[in-house]
């Protein structure tokens, strides 16, 4: 089985070297745990092209975000690396092929989905969001792309998505967040789910400094 390297330091021994190639991963947290630095990490690490697509955040707003960690996310625009795309998520049938043809006009590998949680607030029938996703999911793994769909949730709230149908139609579910120990609350990263992968069982912590996430894979959060 072929693997994708994430980019981000420590996270791919805890999948057995990467992601499945073609898979489809829930990336879910809280606000401020660092999911759209892990997803601009996981394109902006490769020279594989990848796609960020943004249903909430304005794309300069994204980009600032790379420039923080010293990602020089305009010469990767440019060159034809990374493509940035912005849409209301209100006609997603239209979306999605857009998308389609972005990533075949680029031959994107990669691809990043923020959020949805945004999704949710425009298909707001759980059955229907489900198709939706799968929808999605169906069209990435025909173009061959790897791909994260983040979502937002609730801080303190023991769940592991917004709407508790996301990590049943996605390959594979890694959840951020804060986790209260000992000696306060710690940052802490914890592969749910990854379809066909022996993956760690543990909850790691994770640093987010000015070169973007490492995650301690060594080390376990104490709670």
């Amino acid at each position: 089985m072929n693997r994708l390297k994430t980019g981000i330091p420590g996270f791919d021994g805890l999948v057995e070297g990467g992601i499945p190639e073609e898979n489809l991963v829930l990336l879910s947290g809280p606000c401020g745990a660092g999911k759209t630095i892990f997803g601009l990490q996981f394109l902006l690490s490769t020279k594989e092209n990848g796609i960020y697509v943004s249903f909430e955040e304005e794309i300069n707003q994204v980009k600032k975000a790379a420039r923080l960690f010293g990602w020089d996310v305009d010469a990767a625009e440019k060159s034809g690396q990374i493509r940035f795309l912005k849409y209301d998520p209100f006609r997603m049938e239209d979306i999605i092929e857009m998308i389609e043809s972005s990533i075949r006009e680029i031959s994107a590998t990669r691809m990043v989905i923020d959020s949805v949680s945004a999704i949710g607030m425009y298909v707001k029938d759980l059955p229907e969001l489900r198709r939706m996703i799968l929808q999605i999911s169906g069209m990435l793994r025909k173009n061959k792309c790897t791909s994260l769909l983040i979502s937002e949730v609730i801080a303190g709230k023991e769940a592991l998505s917004r709407f508790g149908v996301e990590e049943f139609v996605t390959d594979g579910v890694v959840l951020m967040k804060n986790f209260h120990t000992p000696s306060g609350y710690q940052r802490g990263m914890t592969v749910w789910k990854m379809r066909s992968t022996n993956h760690s069982r543990r909850i790691h912590p994770y640093e987010i400094s000015k070169k973007g996430i490492t995650v301690l894979a060594s080390k376990s959060v104490k709670r």
